[in-house]
């Protein structure tokens, strides 16, 4: 009895003590949650964990960035412009590397490294194109925590590329908006995921290639998917739980404003396209947030889609609050060139004709720059509506509105251009001989000849953000002159296709995306004129950031990241990165040094070497530049040799079936039959001409001799020769 009792006493104390040990371990998680979010973790001023971010007031997020980049555009203006002036037109040339730290993620061919870093409290946060997403410590260069997104490998309706431009912050968490449609928020501590959200189903077209943005207690993303016959829209959600907030169609539906720019008589606006491929800008003061939009769907046909085609290729404003539309500009009518705007919009005040004017400027695929007075969306530089060549077939616009001043990339069409389309129209077209080619000028429209027009759907100024500095009044721009030849092949998409496989209604064959002349320069948004522009043998395919030091940033293809001088376009300083320099940087300050942020990856578009290298460069650095990662070698990873071919054997089409989905697909379309600007494989059925394309290149495509073995080459050829154009 004895014994029983003391047993009893033993359990009833382990109880307690038991007891006593959960209460204290939850009372000290308490504490540690409590005294992360001070930012006091440790003692004596040292934090192991970043403050957690709050909830950015409008203040906040609209003051010029020093301590902090707390949005993709820097400031909710979007105009990527630092006050910090360390690192200036002098200084620039002792610029180095800190650290340089391998995010081993987003590499393959597919990817492109498009992801602008966000910096708060010592930490970056950056995307990779795999929607991967890491915390680094801005003093070490250690990766704090890395998010896995998973997503699966066989989405088939990416377009154009697999990238993400960067994620969004606020109370706590980080936002990203994933290629499986999805709107995903991650703890800011551990990476762990918070809430997942919808925003719309993969399988039916929508993915999200954008930077969401945090304001006022709710994250705002748009979807891409133009090309795979969406109905566009913006949507805001609730930071804290993810709930919908607002919602605005960028293709309005009956009763909507702007529904009677769409046939009355048929469902084509259920599917009209118009994604938002960027960041969107806001006025706190006027309560309005701002974007730009993509093409109509189908890209290139618009004989099911008489109108106008709202809210399709235009700068919209919406108000803030609730999402309803306040005022939109159509920059192109019924677009059949795919003539979208995904560059950012940039708000900026400056004067015109005497008078302080709250002023919007957005980049477009036309070349032009189109500035608005962003309180009313009335033109600030002259623009007339004037008539365009028509076909009825297409039901072309009569007019379209045109700048009045010289587009900032030229609309010039070369010999050369013309011989490559043709020499491409032979290679790819599935009839006995190519149609004739026809030169055209910009809104030529286009039916059975091939119609030759500048720009291509390439641009202009593509996805690239423009930059603006206030103190010299100019924004700085990156883009290309290019040219294709559009073909309308009366095709339709039938309905159960439609959100599975890309609909261009016809078919436009391109140089590429890399090998473009690019030009790069300083414009000024009130007069509509050049300041200073340097013409580039390969296209400039990167953002650009400017800063109170007088510079200007902007990446090359061949992997440099190079620092200008404002005021008159000096090269300053460049410094070879490894890969291509695609992306755009970020500056900031932190514990009193000026430091300038850069992802080194790659673009699948401009073919540009690969590697996922994120950089930190301060006048204190010490590292030096790397070896160069391959100009035009998709495959080649960043700062490394290329493994030397080895002997191969014949070619096995189920093994190149993954070969083809990390190399090829972001051009080709994960089915290989075009849509994200290479053209369909279908007809590609001569083994020894398809190993020597993907082998040496050309027309646009990189040449992967050299970044893939052999044996890889053979199999991917097998598989493009066997399953792709055998149609097994």
């Amino acid at each position: 009895m004895e014994d029983s009792s003391r047993r009893s006493d033993a359990s009833l104390a382990g109880i307690v003590a038991a007891s006593v040990l959960v209460m204290l371990a939850a009372a000290t998680v308490l504490v540690l949650a409590v005294l992360w979010q001070e930012g006091r973790l440790f003692g004596d001023g040292e934090r192991e964990w970043p403050t957690a971010a709050p909830a950015f007031s409008a203040e906040d997020l609209s003051t010029e960035p020093t301590n902090a980049w707390l949005t993709n555009g820097g400031t909710l203006s979007n105009q990527r412009y630092s006050p910090l002036d360390a690192i200036d037109v002098e200084s620039v040339r002792r610029l180095q590397g800190v650290w340089r730290t391998d995010l081993e993620s987003g590499t393959a061919a597919k990817y492109s490294a498009e992801g602008q870093p966000i910096f708060y409290d010592g930490v970056l946060y950056v995307p990779t194109g795999e929607d991967d997403v890491f915390a680094v410590d801005v003093e070490t260069g250690e990766i704090r925590w890395k998010y896995d997104s998973n997503i699966s490998q066989r989405i088939g309706t990416v377009c154009c590329g697999w990238l993400s431009r960067g994620v969004a912050l606020g109370e706590g968490k980080v936002f990203i908006g994933q290629l499986d449609g999805k709107l995903v928020a991650l703890d800011q501590g551990t990476g762990t995921k918070v809430w997942e959200t919808e925003v719309g189903k993969h399988t039916r077209g929508y993915t999200i290639t954008a930077a969401p943005l945090y304001y006022d207690g709710m994250v705002i993303t748009g979807v891409s998917g133009g090309e795979f016959s969406i109905r566009g829209r913006v949507q805001a959600y609730d930071a804290e739980t993810g709930r919908l907030v607002w919602r605005f169609h960028t293709v309005p539906g009956p009763g909507e404003v702007g529904h009677e720019t769409w046939p009355q008589d048929n469902r084509s606006w259920t599917h009209g396209g118009a994604p938002m491929w960027q960041t969107p800008a806001v006025d706190p003061e006027l309560g309005l947030v701002y974007f730009s939009t993509g093409n109509a769907s189908p890209d290139l046909d618009g004989s099911d889609r008489a109108g106008d085609n709202l809210f399709a290729a235009s700068i919209v404003a919406l108000d803030a609050k609730t999402g309803q539309h306040r005022w939109h500009f159509q920059q192109v009518r019924h677009d059949i060139w795919d003539y979208d705007a995904p560059s950012p919009v940039v708000l900026f005040d400056a004067e015109f004709d005497g008078r302080q004017r709250k002023a919007l400027a957005q980049t477009s695929k036309t070349g032009w720059t189109y500035v608005l007075d962003r309180e009313t969306g009335e033109p600030l530089l002259p623009i007339e509506d004037t008539a365009v060549p028509q076909d009825p077939a297409q039901r072309t616009a009569a007019t379209q509105p045109i700048p009045q001043y010289p587009p900032f990339t030229p609309h010039d069409i070369t010999d050369e251009d013309l011989a490559e389309i043709r020499g491409l129209a032979r290679e790819t077209t599935t009839e006995e001989t190519p149609p004739p080619l026809r030169q055209g000028a910009i809104y030529t429209p286009f039916g059975q000849e091939m119609r030759v027009v500048s720009p291509g759907p390439q641009g202009g100024v593509n996805w690239q953000p423009t930059s603006y500095n206030p103190e010299t009044g100019d924004l700085y721009i990156c883009g290309m002159s290019s040219a294709a030849g559009y073909t309308r092949s009366g095709s339709k998409l039938p309905p159960g296709k439609q959100g599975q496989v890309a609909d261009f209604g016809s078919v436009f064959t391109t140089t590429g995306f890399g090998a473009q002349t690019g030009y790069f320069g300083a414009w000024d948004p009130t007069s509509g004129q050049v300041v200073w522009r340097k013409r580039w043998p390969e296209s400039c395919y990167s953002g650009t950031v400017t800063t109170a030091g007088g510079l200007v940033f902007v990446g090359r293809n061949g992997g440099e990241l190079e620092a200008y001088a404002a005021e008159d376009g000096k090269l300053l300083w460049s410094f070879q990165t490894g890969a291509g320099a695609n992306s755009t940087v970020s500056v900031f300050q932190h514990e009193g040094t000026e430091y300038v942020a850069f992802l080194a990856g790659g673009n699948s578009l401009a073919a540009t070497a690969h590697g996922a290298n994120l950089w930190l460069f301060s006048l204190d650095g010490t590292l030096t530049q790397v070896r160069a990662g391959g100009a035009g070698e998709g495959g080649g990873h960043a700062g490394e040799s290329p493994e030397e071919p080895t002997e191969s054997g014949a070619g096995d089409p189920a093994a190149g079936e993954q070969v083809f989905l990390d190399n090829c697909s972001g051009c080709h379309g994960v089915n290989g039959r075009g849509g994200n600007g290479g053209p369909t494989l279908a007809n590609a059925s001569d083994l020894e001409r398809v190993v020597a394309q993907v082998r040496n290149g050309g027309g646009g495509m990189p040449a992967f001799e050299g970044s893939l073995s052999r044996q890889l080459i053979n199999d991917v050829s097998a598989y493009v020769t066997e399953r792709i154009a055998g149609g097994r």
